[in-house]
C-alpha cells in the first residue's frame, strides 16, 4: 500500500526532497506551498524556476496550496525556514494528527525562544514523534540525483529507522543517530561558520585560512553542543564536519554567499533584500551568541561574526582581532 508523504514548504530543499521521495513508486508525494503566488507558479511551470531552474517536477508530485490536501498524509516533512516555522505550522494545526510523525529538514534556531525546529514542531502541532534529517546535502545536487549521505535522528529508534528506510536510495544514503539535539545544533551552527568562510573568500584569503577556520570552528561547535546536552561524536559526523565542509566550500551555500558579499564590502541589509533564499546563519548567529554569553562559553568565531552582522565591525578588523588573541594550547586540559 502506497505511503503518502506531505512536504511542507516549496523552497529549494523542499522541492528537492519531493523529487527524491517521488522516485519511489510506492510513495505518494504532496508538495504544499505556504505562499499562494509561489504555489500557483509551481503548478503552472512544474518547475521551481527561481531556485532550481531546469529541474522539472514530475506529475507524480501533487502540487497544492490547500492545507486540506496534506491532512491525510502518513508523514509530514517540514522544509520551512526557522524564521517562518512557528507561524506557518500554526496554519496547519487543525490538519495535524498528534500521532503523525513529522520529519524536520530545517537548520536553524528560533531567535526569541532558542527553540530548535523539532521543539517548535512539538509545541505547535502537539506531536511527540519527530525526527531531524541533516548533513551535507545541497538541494541543487540532490534534485539531480548526485550521490549524497545524510543522518537522521528521531525521538525514538523506530522512527529513525522508518525515516531511514523511506528516504534511502542508491544515490541518497541515510545513516541513523539517537542524538537529536546534536544533529539539530550542528546543522544550525555550521551556518554561522559558512558566513565566516564566505567573508574570508570575499577578503581574498587562501586555503590556510579556511582550513584553520573549519578546524577551530568545529571545536567551538562541539563545545556549544555538548554544553546543551549533545553527544561530542555527532560533530565528527555528517551533521557536523560533513555539513560544515560543504557549507564553507560550495558555491551553492547561501550563507557562504552572504559572507562573500560582506567581505567585499556590501551592506547586510542590501544583501538580504536581494536574495530570494533565507540565509539561516544570520539569525542563528544572534541566537547562539546571546546564549553563549549567558552560559559563559568561549565562542570567538561566533562572536566575531555577530559583531560584523549586528555591530558594524569591519570584516578585516574582526579577522585581525581573532588572529591577535593570546596564544594558548590547542587542547587545554
Amino acid at each position: 500500500m502506497p505511503i503518502t508523504l506531505a512536504i511542507l514548504g516549496d523552497g529549494a530543499w523542499g522541492t528537492a526532497i519531493a523529487l527524491l521521495l517521488a522516485r519511489n513508486p510506492e510513495h505518494r508525494v504532496v508538495l504544499w506551498s505556504a505562499r499562494e503566488a509561489n504555489g500557483r507558479l509551481l503548478q503552472e511551470k512544474r518547475e521551481n524556476v527561481q531556485l532550481l531552474p531546469g529541474v522539472k517536477i514530475p506529475e507524480s508530485v501533487e502540487l497544492t496550496i490547500d492545507p486540506a490536501r496534506v491532512s491525510d498524509a502518513n508523514i509530514w516533512v517540514s522544509a520551512i525556514p526557522t524564521v517562518h516555522l512557528r507561524s506557518t505550522l500554526s496554519r496547519l494545526r487543525e490538519s495535524c494528527r498528534s500521532e503523525r510523525p513529522v520529519v524536520s529538514l530545517t537548520k536553524g534556531i528560533e531567535i526569541d525562544t532558542f527553540r530548535r525546529p523539532t521543539e517548535i514542531i512539538r509545541e505547535v502541532l502537539g506531536t511527540e514523534r519527530v525526527a531531524v534529517l541533516s548533513g551535507p546535502s545541497h538541494a541543487e545536487e540532490v534534485c539531480r540525483g548526485m550521490p549524497t549521505s545524510v543522518v537522521v535522528a528521531g525521538s525514538d529508534p523506530s522512527l529513525a529507522l522508518q525515516v531511514q528506510q523511506l528516504f534511502f536510495t542508491d544515490r541518497f544514503r541515510v545513516y541513523s543517530s539517537s542524538d537529536i539535539i546534536g544533529v539539530e545544533l550542528a546543522g544550525a551552527l555550521k551556518n554561522i561558520v559558512g558566513i565566516a568562510a564566505g567573508i574570508g573568500d570575499g577578503l581574498g584569503f587562501g586555503d590556510n585560512a579556511k582550513s584553520s577556520l573549519l578546524t577551530r570552528a568545529l571545536v567551538e561547535m562541539a563545545r556549544f553542543g555538548v554544553a546543551l546536552g549533545a553527544d561530542h561524536a555527532t560533530f565528527q559526523g555528517l551533521a557536523g564536519i560533513g555539513d560544515l565542509i560543504t557549507t564553507c566550500i560550495s558555491p551553492h551555500g547561501r550563507n557562504r554567499r552572504v559572507g562573500v558579499r560582506l567581505g567585499k564590502g556590501e551592506n547586510l541589509a542590501d544583501i538580504l533584500a536581494s536574495s530570494p533564499m533565507v540565509a539561516e546563519g544570520v539569525t542563528t548567529t544572534k541566537s547562539v551568541h546571546e546564549r553563549a554569553e549567558k552560559m559563559g562559553l568561549d565562542m570567538p568565531i561566533t562572536a566575531s561574526v555577530y559583531r560584523m552582522l549586528y555591530e558594524g565591525k569591519s570584516p578585516l578588523a574582526a579577522v585581525e582581532e581573532l588572529m591577535s588573541r593570546s596564544p594558548r594550547s590547542e587542547w587545554p586540559h
